[in-house]
């Protein structure tokens, strides 16, 4: 089969590899009809995330047809269409008793990595790096699915893929960051990113009683996006100073809550851009934390920190004692697509939001790295590329 294949910073290839095969009785072997390159596929791209190895299969975020079903499924057939989310998780421990899927124990064989670096197991993502369980990703023609019996979606045949395709991260993603803040009636959220998940979660903060959203970006066309498809007021930090500008729009007391949507390759202007470039192409910081720092001078005291964005190692230069004496909570981590997915099919369904305005452009598997180049670099007004296999 054709899959796209890591080979380094800023080189990915269209390759052919083995097919997937059944390992498990709970896998299903599925041929994927729509796969995204995702924000966070960008990290990885760029040469950020660390074990990941040349010839790598990636790509996290993708739905299709199931054409193999291991002797332990029950609930799934040849022939059906599913989603299926980042993350993957057994179903049967602990965290993924409490729908906390993301922080599953049993679904990475390489947990004993993520134990020195982060001092515990999470779980699997697709095409995430050895770290994250070395599975294949889903930028590909076929891909395996464990624990299938818990882990898919089940979706209607007469609907576009592109309506459907981001349950499997985007969407539950930004609804997830949404939750975390807690948003009360009346309350206001602000948004760094325009991007797919910085657009979802702005719609979610709706939908969970925000008064005003107000998203922070510097590229036109997504803050445009912002505007007329989220509802958002919009911020464009190049412009004018994002801090400053929050306060003015929130009567001085700062938002009620912000959402991280950029993560590691935070861009801002002046000394500090400046500052963590350097540093994280010297490799003395993995992670460029701008977005942190801005968001915890800006929150209001008391307010809520939710952080979406991927970060992956260590950052400098951290304002915590503003945090701490502004009693801010912070709430953070990889979704949990399972907890989700159910409810995100059904307000699509009901057509409460329209997921496949975010998409700008569709390309053939064949031109995946095309597809990074213009994402990566902002090229061709690119917000959302799908790939066809």
């Amino acid at each position: 089969m054709k899959a796209v294949c890591w080979h380094g910073a800023n080189d990915v290839r269209v390759e052919s590899v083995p097919d997937p095969k059944i390992l498990n009785p709970r896998d299903v072997i599925l041929k994927i009809t729509s796969t995204a390159i995702c924000g966070s596929d960008l990290h990885i791209y760029g040469g950020y995330i660390p074990t990941v190895q040349p010839g790598d299969i990636i790509g996290h975020e993708f739905m299709g047809e199931v054409v193999e079903v291991g002797r332990g499924i029950n609930n799934l057939k040849v022939g059906d269409r599913v989603v299926v989310p980042s993350t993957i998780g057994c179903g049967g421990c602990y965290y993924c008793q409490h729908d906390m899927w993301s922080l599953c124990d049993n679904s990475n064989p390489n947990g004993w990595v993520e134990e020195k670096l982060f001092g515990n197991i999470t779980s699997a993502i697709y095409g995430y790096s050895h770290a994250f369980g070395g599975y294949a990703g889903a930028q590909a023609e076929y891909v395996r699915v464990p624990f299938a019996d818990v882990d898919v979606v089940k979706v209607p045949k007469d609907i576009p893929d592109e309506k459907l395709l981001f349950i499997s991260d985007a969407i539950p993603t930004g609804y997830m960051g949404a939750e975390l803040c807690d948003i009360q009636p009346g309350d206001t959220v602000a948004v760094w990113g325009c991007g797919a998940v910085g657009q979802f979660a702005m719609i979610s903060a709706y939908m969970m009683g925000a008064e005003k959203v107000i998203a922070i970006d510097r590229f036109p066309e997504r803050l445009e996006l912002a505007k007329n498809f989220a509802k958002a007021e919009v911020i464009n930090y190049e412009e004018v100073d994002a801090g400053e500008a929050l306060r003015e729009m929130t009567g001085g007391m700062g938002p009620d809550a912000c959402i991280d949507a950029v993560g590691l390759e935070a861009h801002g202007v002046g000394f500090e851009d400046f500052y963590d470039q350097t540093k994280q192409k010297l490799k003395l910081e993995t992670d460029r934390p701008h977005v942190l720092r801005q968001m915890i001078l800006s929150c209001r005291k008391g307010g809520t920190l939710s952080i979406m964005g991927v970060y992956g190692g260590f950052v400098d230069k951290m304002p915590f004692g503003a945090a701490f004496n502004k009693a801010l909570t912070f709430r953070m981590g990889q979704m949990h697509g399972q907890k989700y997915m159910h409810l995100l099919l059904k307000m699509i369904l009901e057509e409460k939001f329209d997921p496949s305005r975010v998409v700008t452009h569709q390309l053939p598997l064949e031109q995946a790295a095309h597809g990074y180049d213009i994402f990566q670099q902002k090229k061709d007004n690119c917000i959302k590329v799908v790939l066809k296999p």
